[in-house]
């Protein structure tokens, strides 16, 4: 069922508009010019359909517009996967049924205005610098742990992207410093094997578990029971632990951010925040090594306002 939150009337008047186009779910969300929300709303996403999905934003943008009464109003949206520079078409998405296609094109088309996209996991390292855990570090990495695994680099307030549109990819880079037992690692949908989304996303997670102990169960299941006492699963998590730091040690080495920030559902785990940093630490090139580990201020609302956060200002809708 569609949610939505209408504007205070004091607010009205000009708004960014953030939408995060997920697998399941599709979220937006206006904010005013200090980063209030004026309106906000949620949709199941028209899965393998890519019509239907430009249709989709389209009215989800303009249902925004009008519950935040904005006579203007910018549009960023966050994706899987990124438009490459050299085709202008989607590239990298695990909604395959992006890949190919001209998506920004067709947005601006449809909206009759410009539209900013960025990489989902880009949009959620932007939220948490610009004004969430982040806010005030000069350099933020923020790492989505959900159904897949990416990552977005935020120096000075401004996105790291680089001229292929694939900056922060961390999630197909393989597993560094991998233990005789995880090589040569897991497939990966892109193709390739022992990506770090193959090791430490929340499918990864589950699947390891499940290989090593015959019982399926949720992630949420697996640190519940660790926290009861199950040594099948402190087990699992200490493993999971243990890839984690050791590839945030890779970006460490590679990157050095002030501080990174979790996302995604595994960001919840308790227990990340207190094991990785000194995990990671004996990976770390330096004679002081440090990392700082952050869950994220906006939680799943991190990606939305990142969207919405890559226009500085307003433009005028169609």
């Amino acid at each position: 069922m569609q949610q939505s939150v209408k504007a205070n009337e004091a607010l009205r008047g000009s708004c960014r508009i953030g939408i995060d186009l997920g697998g399941t779910k599709i979220a937006g969300i206006a904010l005013g010019p200090g980063g209030e929300v004026l309106a906000q709303t949620r949709i199941p996403s028209p899965r393998g359909d890519y019509a239907r999905t430009v249709e989709a934003l389209r009215d989800l943008a303009r249902t925004l517009a009008r519950d935040a009464g904005a006579s203007q109003a910018s549009i960023g949206i966050g994706m899987p996967g990124s438009i490459s520079p050299a085709t202008g078409l989607v590239q990298n998405a695990n909604s395959t049924w992006l890949n190919g296609k001209p998506f920004r094109d067709d947005l601006e088309r449809a909206l009759a205005q410009p539209v900013r996209l960025a990489n989902d996991a880009n949009c959620f390292a932007l939220s948490e610098a610009v004004d969430g855990a982040g806010r005030g570090a000069r350099s933020v990495f923020g790492v989505i742990l959900g159904t897949g695994c990416g990552g977005g680099l935020v120096v000075n307030g401004g996105l790291v992207d680089g001229p292929l549109s694939i900056g922060g990819e961390w999630g197909h880079n393989p597993l560094p410093w991998a233990e005789a037992e995880e090589f040569p690692g897991r497939s990966c949908w892109c193709g390739r094997r022992g990506c770090m989304e193959t090791w430490v996303s929340g499918p990864a997670l589950e699947a390891d578990h499940a290989l090593r102990s015959n019982q399926v169960l949720s992630a949420l299941e697996i640190a519940e029971r660790a926290g009861e006492g199950d040594d099948a699963c402190s087990a699992t998590l200490a493993r999971h632990a243990s890839r984690l730091a050791r590839g945030l040690a890779h970006v460490v080495n590679i990157f050095d951010p002030e501080v990174i920030v979790l996302g995604g559902g595994l960001s919840n785990l308790a227990h990340l925040y207190r094991d990785v940093p000194a995990l990671a630490q004996a990976f770390i090139f330096s004679d002081a090594p440090r990392l700082t580990l952050l869950p994220p201020k906006w939680g799943d609302a991190s990606g939305v306002r990142g969207a919405a956060w890559l226009w500085g200002g307003c433009a005028a809708t169609g």
